[in-house]
């Protein structure tokens, strides 16, 4: 038996620990392990051209990335705020509670990979439903944007986890069929996904009914607290000044009655 094809196991390891460029470490590795298998040099590079060849679909997902990076810095999210300030009506709930509905419904047909943190959520929902919470409440201060950023964080996780359950050839119910098997229970995927259903329309109303009750705390009138001395205002600070000293002068004359 010939173990000389292992070596391309050692020079990945060696090229990893000495923190050599990975693409150069793999490429390196699958030539030493194809020419000590008898292999020309040649037809190594074809081997490798074929693998990246059929898989070359596995990298188009690191293209997104840059792309959403580029539209950010070029004002995307901007663009994104400006839309939802120029619609009537628009409030974050709303917005949320739509978006929740298309990730939902995409999840079930199987397109779990169309929207998403890094896809829709940073760039798009987030922006958006920032937006709206400002039209709302003109005063939002920073712990309220937190908080509409990440219920818009929290719809994505909702809807994607509810709603993929639904698609018969997802992992999930690959996975719980799996544990079913392994106890003897012989039941079929097409069951789990019918199953999933009332599940997923149970979280659309739990979470939906959330989204409107931000709405509504949103819209709750909450009187503004005005501090003279942290404002700065002269004009305040006197008025202040003033207040204090008259405060003084009725103790002072009351003081002077008891004593009379």
């Amino acid at each position: 038996m010939n173990y000389l094809p292992l070596l391309g196991i050692l020079v990945v390891v060696l090229g990893f620990l000495l923190k050599f460029n990975p693409l150069l470490v793999v490429t390196v590795a699958a030539f030493v392990t194809g020419l000590t298998a008898g292999l020309d040099p040649l037809a190594v590079l074809a081997a490798l051209g074929k693998s990246y060849n059929d898989n070359r679909f596995i990298t188009v997902v690191y293209i997104v990335l840059p792309v959403i990076g580029l539209l950010e810095r070029h004002g995307l999210q901007q663009r994104a705020r400006a839309l939802v300030a120029g619609l009537r009506g628009a409030t974050a709930g709303r917005l949320l509670l739509a978006y929740l509905l298309i990730r939902q419904g995409l999840s079930a047909l199987g397109l779990i990979s169309v929207a998403g943190p890094a896809q829709t959520v940073r760039p798009l929902v987030a922006p958006m439903a920032e937006a709206a919470a400002e039209k709302q409440r003109p005063d939002l201060d920073e712990a309220g944007r937190e908080e509409v950023k990440a219920f818009a964080a929290a719809t994505d996780n909702v809807g994607l986890f509810f709603g993929e359950d639904i698609f018969i050839a997802i992992g999930s119910i690959l996975l719980i069929k799996g544990v079913f098997d392994t106890y003897g229970i012989e039941i079929a995927p097409l069951h789990l996904s019918v199953w999933a259903i009332p599940t997923a329309v149970l979280a659309f109303l739990i979470h939906g009914s959330r989204l409107l009750w931000l709405d509504r705390r949103l819209s709750l009138p909450r009187p503004l607290r005005c501090h003279p001395r942290e404002s700065g205002d002269p004009a305040s600070s006197s008025f202040d000044d003033a207040g204090k000293k008259r405060d003084s002068r009725l103790r002072g004359n009351d003081e002077g009655g008891q004593r009379r």
